[in-house]
């Protein structure tokens, strides 16, 4: 049956308000991430059957392929917490922030070296919320307050989504759209990635003092900004699935020689005494324990170091790939003709190249080791589970409602008519801008930059085929930059940061900076987007 999707004002406004109506409860409501992704899964629901003419099947499907997608971000979550709590009760927390200023004292200069640099090296090599929830406890660690600590590694890692994860977003987008001219599209992503990530550093700057950390941090930004932005530029016509990971490494040595080669990043500033994100430390002399801070680091060390191996090594990651599971799903088809194609396998899960596998890895190795330097003290082991499955639960709940919502809406249609309902007012410069926003409108929903490519670049491809002078390469650019951005505000993102910070419940506050950020360069992007059309096309 053909495909007659309802494409007016009244079907597309009623498609976009579960989104609408999500954002509203978690930043003006300020309700619990739970009660708002279930309220608004239900709408979508609502919408799917009265509205959409989607069957029972259709959305049973869409639910069950939620659950599935929830699964895999919750696995991060999971083990993120697990680490992130025995790393606490051991006491190493107090020895990383003490004995990180015989190193520097330049606490601006470690906010952008964890929340910055090191949260884009993590991205380069796992991704899937890994460097949310890794670094936003690090930050708590050396003592910068919950909300802030989460905000930073959110955009800071923003630009390394696309070309992440071993170029996993970028390997998608090509198994589902056919792009003419890959090295061009490739050279406008990484030109468009680029904003995210000069704009993230300057960000975190403000952040920490305003002005005066922006004056303060200029050329640390600058510098780092060349590495990535330049790098990956440089890089990704020819080897996409590097261009992030390598100038992500190159990155952690350059922050290292401009602490050695630069009094400016060794010695405190006064900034310090200025700031707002810096919580009063107890003094705590008495209870550290006394370790090095490479001992206490060290669970970081292998978190690192096994994830390079297992993912950086060709060899090794196609070995490992072998072992994968994941569910059936039957093709479903509404009462307007739209049809989801069968899945033998959805999104197949590979265990032992998952990221949570490697957190888990570094949990397990963090209780053994921590143990064996006698910081395991009887009854810690229930207290990690405790706080971790106490932190869980409200995360479990949200995301689940999240993830269920997108794809329900995906298999009844209301995704392609936001899409298509926008391709149907613009011309292509509007278009080409736009492609921005239906990027970041993916990675709201499905909390993924992969997943945003692969729900909307087929859409580009069928505009494109009857859109005169519309440049391909550009919009798939565009779309990849704008996922890429979405991650900052994506309600499965800002969860897991509440989540692994104990912060759960003040997801409004994230919203309140990541918003910002995401409207700013998303508005710079688009802008970008529409010089490059008029000059190139």
């Amino acid at each position: 049956m053909e495909s007659h999707l309802p494409v007016d004002l009244l079907h597309w406004s009623l498609a976009i308000f579960p989104m609408i109506l999500l954002l509203l409860m978690l930043v003006v409501f300020r309700w619990s991430g739970g009660t708002s992704g279930w309220v608004a899964m239900g709408v979508a629901t609502l919408f799917s059957f009265f509205i959409f003419r989607a069957s029972f099947e259709n959305v049973a499907v869409g639910f069950g392929k939620g659950l599935w997608e929830a699964f895999y971000i919750l696995l991060v979550i999971w083990t993120a917490l697990l680490l992130y709590h025995t790393t606490e009760q051991s006491g190493s927390f107090k020895v990383i922030r003490h004995e990180i200023q015989r190193y520097s004292e330049n606490y601006l200069f470690l906010v952008l070296g964890f929340g910055w640099v090191f949260a884009s090296f993590l991205q380069g090599v796992a991704g899937f919320g890994v460097p949310v929830a890794v670094v936003a406890p690090l930050l708590i660690g050396i003592g910068v307050k919950p909300i802030p600590a989460i905000v930073i590694p959110l955009i800071g890692h923003a630009w390394a989504n696309t070309f992440g994860t071993l170029g996993v977003a970028w390997i998608a987008t090509t198994n589902v759209v056919h792009i003419e001219h890959q090295a061009l599209t490739l050279l406008y992503t990484g030109i468009l990635l680029w904003i995210p990530n000069i704009i993230a550093g300057f960000a975190i700057c403000w952040i920490f003092a305003k002005w005066k950390g922006v004056k303060e941090g200029w050329v640390a930004v600058v510098v780092i900004s060349l590495i990535h932005g330049g790098g990956q530029l440089a890089i990704v016509t020819f080897n996409p699935e590097l261009s992030a990971f390598i100038p992500a490494t190159l990155a952690v040595g350059a922050l290292f020689l401009l602490e050695k080669r630069t009094k400016r990043y060794s010695e405190k500033t006064g900034l310090e005494k200025e700031t707002t994100i810096l919580k009063e430390m107890d003094s705590d002399e008495k209870d550290r324990p006394e370790i090095s801070l490479h001992q206490a680091f060290m669970p970081y060390y292998v978190l690192s170091v096994t994830t390079v191996i297992m993912m950086g090594i060709t060899p090794a990651q196609d070995f490992l790939n072998q072992f994968s599971f994941g569910f059936s799903f039957p093709a479903v088809e509404t009462g307007y003709g739209f049809q989801m194609d069968a899945e033998e396998v959805y999104n197949p899960m590979a265990p032992l190249t998952h990221p949570a596998f490697f957190l888990l890895l570094s949990s397990v190795f963090a209780y053994i080791w921590y143990k064996y330097l006698g910081l395991m003290e009887k009854g810690m082991k229930k207290n990690i589970v405790t706080g971790a499955k106490d932190n869980a639960v409200g995360a479990t709940f949200a995301i689940t409602g999240f993830m269920t919502m997108a794809m329900i809406m995906e298999n009844s249609g209301q995704t392609n008519v936001i899409a298509f309902g926008i391709a149907e007012v613009s011309s292509p410069a509007v278009y080409t801008a736009i492609a921005s926003v239906i990027g970041i409108v993916g990675s709201f929903m499905t909390s993924s930059n992969t997943s945003s490519n692969v729900l909307f670049a087929p859409l580009h491809g069928a505009v494109g085929d009857s859109m005169e002078r519309l440049s391909m390469s550009l919009v798939i650019a565009t779309q990849s930059a704008g996922g890429a951005i979405g991650n900052v505000i994506a309600p499965a993102n800002v969860i897991l940061g509440t989540s692994t910070a104990g912060a759960h419940g003040r997801e409004a506050e994230v919203y309140k900076i990541t918003i910002v950020f995401a409207f700013v360069v998303g508005i710079i992007v688009s802008m970008a987007a529409v010089l490059f059309h008029f000059i190139f096309v």
